[in-house]
């Protein structure tokens, strides 16, 4: 029993030794293009980070003072100024052309919207669509954006599509506009009976909103058709 012992124990030992033997050779034969590729990844990674360090996060912090501008007009209202600039300073357009995607999302979404109220809606889809902000109330805002867009060209079906994507993505008074805007589109469509639900979610489920408030008459109006 003893000698089983030992011989199963030298067995193992053999074992070990051969495995160490094969890892010895393997690193003889490629220890050299091993070190080589390391070293390659390490100086990607070196790049990567000294490429966003020195240029990619001052270009980002950059490309915002240029939009402090812009996004002023924007809040006055003063929609052509803020989307192309007046050669003094820049509107989201040539923000976007300059720095792209350094820009953030929300340049997409700024320069959608005030494509949008200047009636340029091919323009306002262009922008909104590249949008792909993380936040749900602004996506579903730029959903919304692309919805009214879409009716300008009297693109029914895409509109409503864009409604319920928006109205789908929050569940707050937000949604409420949505579904609105959905159940118009319907009645424009000649689908009554999907606009009434969608007025039927806002009085069930927001009739604290503001188009909680009057959306009976909506209901009213097609049950009385």
């Amino acid at each position: 029993m003893a000698k089983e012992t030992i011989k199963e124990q030298e067995n193992a030992q053999a074992k070990v030794g051969q495995s160490v033997s094969a890892i010895d050779n393997f690193f003889k034969e490629y220890g050299k293009a091993i070190w080589i590729c390391l070293a390659v990844v390490l100086v990607a990674v070196l790049a990567g980070l000294a490429i966003n360090k020195f240029y990619i996060q001052p270009k980002k912090a950059e490309a915002r003072a240029q939009m402090f501008p812009a996004e002023a007009s924007f809040r006055a209202q003063q929609y052509e100024l803020a989307l192309h600039g007046d050669g003094n300073v820049l509107g989201f357009e040539q923000v976007i052309d300059e720095y792209g995607s350094k820009a953030g999302a929300s340049a997409y979404l700024y320069a959608g919207e005030c494509a949008l109220q200047l009636g340029q809606f091919e323009e306002a889809l262009g922008y909104l669509k590249k949008y792909n902000g993380k936040d749900a109330i602004l996506a579903a805002r730029a959903l919304c954006c692309q919805g009214d867009a879409y009716v300008g060209l009297e693109k029914y079906s895409e509109a409503l599509a864009c409604f319920e994507k928006a109205a789908s993505r929050i569940d707050n008074m937000y949604a409420a506009t949505y579904l609105k805007k959905a159940g118009i589109v319907c009645e424009e469509l000649g689908d009554n009976a999907k606009a009434l639900s969608f007025y039927k979610q806002i009085k069930d489920k927001y009739p604290q909103s503001i188009e909680g408030y009057d959306i009976d008459k909506y209901i009213s109006r097609i049950n009385a058709e």
